[in-house]
């Protein structure tokens, strides 16, 4: 019987390893700049550690366009400090080694040049809620947001944080999003730590739940005091480039469900998250769930998020820092299985945390991905209840072949939207037409002109035909233009 379980498991994993890849697909990792967690090593204080500092993302973002990630999530604010040249809150020392430290660039306008490059989407992924420690928050001075607005912060075991229930939280909030948004090419807000500090029954919010609760009980004030920073901010963003997702990471479990316990660690009671309420609103694009679990802590909960999610995508952020020794003991089987739920159950894509284990390939896990499950591109899933129209197809495409490169031009879709200008991909094969409904004919995506150059890197590969798709900026890809046969 042992036996007969094992090679049905065999089977189902084989065949399962056989089917199509989709086509769409957000494949995303998270790159850690707190601590320099994953980026970056070198301070810039010099010209050379400068290019030396730019060097190391490149190497990232590299190393994740060649194995078919198509989404970067890039911390852009820490606690109480940014990754950009901001008017309200001051750098992030790890990028000199001193608080509000000009690195000599614009860290996230390079992040999203460079990922933009590669066809990769850049999301800013921005900590909410905490401050940080006390000696943190006094290292920053008189720029921190304890200074300079005094009445939306409070502390609470040795740390700060910004307070929910003030109205001027969710505005302040918004002020960051707001240059975030109106100064940069960004394709996405990742929301994180969009929550209360877990078991917090004593967090200082007294005074603002005798004057703001109105007959509600704590819990559900607090709920209800994330969900409006939430549609806060998800209205504002919208105001401004539609286009622009807005996700969070919440806690991994939702709540219990109908037959497996959180076991007292989950959104909605632990830290009064309601992930699923906000889909249900319509004032999410994106959730990343943090799935940092295994077995049935993983595939219930899993689900348990798909089937509340209205339509929105759920990409589970899948725990492989635990696959190091010294952080767990999880061999990559465990993401394996987990990496074939998801796509059996067409949940959105995955979240990788975090970057580093992909660069050591911690137990083979990027070998694996670039190899197997991320072996052709895909493209990002769209998003219909932003928009539904797909551009026109482009027209008068050519393709000139000379020293074993090929020259493509076409000419522009002709429902150009200035304000949201649809990219291209480009697909090849050996056959005519090009069948651009299978991902392993993608070349690239995203592009942002009206010419590529293609060769591939073994010559005796290089494909016979071509094809040309606009996609906008909702997701949503028009038909093809075929290359003249």
């Amino acid at each position: 019987m042992r036996h007969t379980i094992l090679f049905s498991l065999l089977l189902f994993f084989l065949c399962a390893s056989a089917q199509a890849q989709p086509k769409y697909e957000v494949r995303a990792a998270w790159v850690t700049a707190v601590y320099g967690l994953d980026w970056p090593q070198t301070k810039a204080i010099t010209p050379a550690s400068i290019r030396k500092q730019q060097a190391e993302l490149i190497e990232i973002l590299d190393k994740l366009k060649e194995a078919n990630f198509n989404t970067v999530l890039f911390q852009t604010r820490t606690r109480g400090d940014v990754l950009y040249p901001s008017a309200i809150e001051p750098f992030n020392s790890i990028l000199t080694g001193k608080v509000n430290g000009n690195p000599g660039y614009d860290p996230l306008a390079f992040a999203i040049e460079e990922c933009h490059k590669r066809g990769m989407e850049c999301h800013a992924w921005m900590v909410a809620i905490p401050l940080g420690n006390k000696k943190h928050v006094a290292s920053l001075g008189s720029q921190s947001v304890t200074k300079r607005q005094r009445d939306i912060c409070v502390p609470y075991k040795n740390e700060y944080f910004l307070n929910p229930a003030h109205p001027g939280t969710k505005e302040y909030l918004m002020k960051l999003v707001r240059e975030v948004v109106s100064r940069y090419d960004i394709d996405g807000v990742h929301f994180d730590y969009l929550r209360y500090p877990e078991h917090a029954p004593r967090f200082p919010d007294s005074y603002d739940f005798r004057r703001y609760g109105k007959g509600r009980s704590l819990a559900e004030f607090r709920r209800d005091n994330l969900t409006e920073i939430v549609r806060y901010i998800y209205k504002g963003v919208k105001s401004l480039k539609p286009w622009v997702k807005v996700s969070t990471c919440p806690v991994g479990k939702y709540r219990d469900t109908s037959r497996y316990s959180s076991r007292g660690w989950n959104a909605f009671h632990t830290v009064y998250q309601d992930p699923q309420g906000w889909m249900g609103e319509g004032i999410q694009d994106q959730i990343y769930p943090m799935m940092y679990f295994q077995g049935n802590s993983f595939y219930p909960f899993a689900l348990d998020w798909q089937e509340q999610s209205n339509g929105r995508q759920v990409i589970p952020g899948l725990g492989i820092y635990f696959l190091d020794p010294r952080e767990g003991n999880w061999t990559r089987d465990e993401i394996d299985r987990q990496m074939y739920f998801t796509r059996k159950h067409q949940l959105a894509g995955q979240g990788h945390y975090r970057m580093k284990y992909l660069m050591d390939d911690t137990q083979g896990i990027y070998t694996e991905l670039a190899d197997n499950f991320y072996a052709y591109p895909a493209l990002q899933p769209a998003m219909p209840w932003l928009d539904k129209v797909a551009p026109s197809a482009p027209s008068q495409l050519t393709a000139t072949t000379a020293n074993g490169y090929t020259e493509l031009s076409w000419t522009a879709a002709t429902d150009n939207d200035p304000k949201n200008a649809p990219l291209y991909v480009i697909y090849a094969s050996n056959t005519y037409p090009v069948d651009t409904t299978l991902p392993e004919n993608i070349v690239a995506q995203s592009i942002r002109g009206t010419g590529y150059t293609y060769a591939s890197l073994y010559p005796w590969r290089n494909k016979r035909y071509f094809a040309v798709t606009a996609i906008d900026r909702y997701g949503n890809e028009g038909p093809a233009v075929q290359a003249v046969k």
